[in-house]
């Protein structure tokens, strides 16, 4: 399947998370947990089916791209399932206290965060074209967050835990990009979506939070949450990091925040008019996801291993492509 098909359909699922989890009573550790607690054993199973097929292809190079050291790998999966588990609960409790367009788009701005640690860390950068519309998206979800920062304080320490959300879920994107290029989509989330699923367990338990004896609404909205911005939504994206840059994915993720604001906007039970500021910033958010995305023609200015054909960081030759980029990889950005 195309990756940037899979792309697009993530970003999609993605949209109806934030107006749909307004309907819920049910704490944001709660909502957190049965989110990802509900896909384990979908994704589990794949894993097992994923591991089947690969053990008996006859190409050495499928098993060794997909079948790397668990030990290598392990406390890196765990830091992006920690990372994971943190961005839903700080996102998930940003609703109670801001609007949905306003926490959507703050937690979108995980590709300023992104870009930071991928180049950084993976020595990834993103061209001048697409620098220039992240500029302009975040320009947008700022002029969001002032809208917001006017109202009252309680909306705007909202803001603050959307942010927390954009930076721990750029974490976990990036550690994704690293880690996918040698695992395989299922396994991957399997491991992740656990060890989120499990610090959130924990930490509910500490605080001494219910996880069942809830309504029926709420184990819908549970429901709903995990097959669509879970299941599709993250899963997909994870798979696209294989093909993507974590900046490029991000940037294709701000058009959550439209379909979210529309969502919210015609839903009556919601019905959260835009005000003209944040009209305003998604128009920006609009044209810089579109001037990021359609920068495809152009060479990275300081391309980092990827783009010059050699493994990323911490990626041994023997589980990458030998001599090559990750696939679907153009040295273009995508």
């Amino acid at each position: 399947m195309s990756p940037l098909l899979v792309l697009i359909v993530a970003v999609l699922a993605t949209s109806y998370a934030g107006p749909i989890v307004r309907f819920a009573a049910a704490p944001a550790l709660a909502i957190a947990f049965w989110r990802l607690a509900l896909v384990l054993p979908v994704t589990g199973g794949l894993a097992v089916l994923e591991g089947s097929r690969e053990q008996g292809a006859g190409s050495s190079v499928t098993r060794q791209q997909l079948l790397p050291a668990p030990r290598s790998l392990l406390p890196l999966m765990t830091l992006s399932g920690l990372l994971l588990a943190l961005h839903f609960w700080s996102w998930i409790a940003s609703l109670r206290f801001t609007t949905v367009a306003s926490s959507v788009v703050l937690v979108s701005l995980k590709p300023v965060f992104a870009w930071g640690i991928a180049a950084a860390w993976l020595r990834e950068h993103p061209t001048r074209a697409e620098a220039w519309g992240i500029a302009l998206a975040v320009i947008g979800a700022s002029l969001i967050g002032v809208g917001d920062a006017r109202l009252s304080s309680g909306a705007l320490g909202g803001d603050v835990l959307a942010l927390l959300g954009a930076l721990t879920g750029a974490g976990y994107y990036v550690i994704g990009r690293r880690v996918r290029q040698t695992v395989g989509i299922w396994r991957y989330a399997t491991a992740v979506y656990a060890v989120a699923a499990a610090a959130l367990a924990l930490l509910a338990l500490a605080r001494s939070m219910p996880l069942v004896g809830f309504a029926r609404r709420d184990w819908t909205v549970f429901g709903a949450m995990a097959a669509g911005p879970m299941l599709i939504g993250h899963t997909g994206m994870n798979y696209a990091l294989r093909h993507f840059r974590a900046t490029t994915v991000n940037v294709a993720a701000l058009g959550e925040p439209v379909g979210a604001t529309l969502l919210a906007w015609i839903i009556p039970a919601i019905h959260e008019v835009p005000r003209p500021l944040a009209l305003g910033g998604g128009v920006l958010v609009l044209i810089g996801i579109g001037l990021s995305l359609g920068a495809g023609s152009g060479e990275p200015r300081n391309p980092g291993p990827s783009a010059r054909g050699q493994p990323l960081p911490g990626v041994s030759s023997a589980s990458a492509d030998p001599g090559a980029a990750p696939r679907g990889y153009r040295g273009d950005g995508t």
